[in-house]
């Protein structure tokens, strides 16, 4: 598989899928499998959920059909749609904003759709794809185009493919293509007993 590979440097052991995962600029010209296609959304299907309320829908395009590419394409940003056009996939997650049992308001509707959409990339990896996931969307171009109704909300634009190499990239999206990556330390996120107090699990160390 070519590809720039960025392994994760970790301070504890995690599973190689994550560790191999990143969100690359660079796609190869090369249309992804539908069977595979259908695997990454039957394991974000799998995704735990607030209620199993499942508050997820994504509304995708591939190059095979140029139009429905194209509607979804158009509602990135400008940057994102520089690069995210060599992708052969690009999709929309959307997210319901009221719960179906009791017509509430699911104030984890957001983080439901980011854990499907996260379980989608980690089937990805598995099957020799990349995923790049986006916040630079327009959300209210996609429900003009799309008819998405009140009480939905697209909410992160995706880009899907086979890894491509960084020097197919315009010049200005080169560097960060290949730059190592970075992750801040535990001990800045993980607290226990009070804000800011590092948990002693973490104590220390990065």
């Amino acid at each position: 598989m070519s590809g720039l590979k960025k392994t994760a440097t970790t301070s504890a052991p995690i599973h190689g899928l994550i560790g191999e995962r990143w969100s690359p600029r660079a796609f190869a010209d090369r249309s992804v499998e539908p069977e595979k296609l259908r695997s990454l959304f039957e394991a974000a299907r799998w995704a735990a959920s607030s209620y199993n309320g499942q508050p997820w829908i994504f509304i995708v395009g591939t190059k095979d059909h140029p139009e429905d590419y194209k509607r979804v394409l158009d509602c990135f940003v400008e940057f994102n749609q520089s690069w995210a056009k060599s992708a052969p996939v690009v999709a929309l997650s959307v997210a319901k904003l009221k719960f179906e049992h009791n017509g509430e308001m699911n104030r984890h509707a957001f983080h439901d759709v980011g854990a499907a959409a996260a379980t989608l990339t980690i089937q990805a990896e598995a099957l020799g794809l990349a995923v790049h996931q986006m916040g630079g969307i327009l959300p209210e171009k996609a429900r003009e185009i799309f008819g998405i109704p009140e009480g939905y909300e697209a909410v992160a634009g995706i880009a899907i493919g086979y890894p491509g190499e960084a020097h197919t990239l315009p010049d200005h999206l080169k560097e960060p293509e290949v730059a190592p990556r970075e992750r801040k330390a535990l001990n800045s996120f993980v607290f226990s007993g009070k804000w800011g107090k590092v948990a002693p699990i973490v104590g220390g160390k990065p």
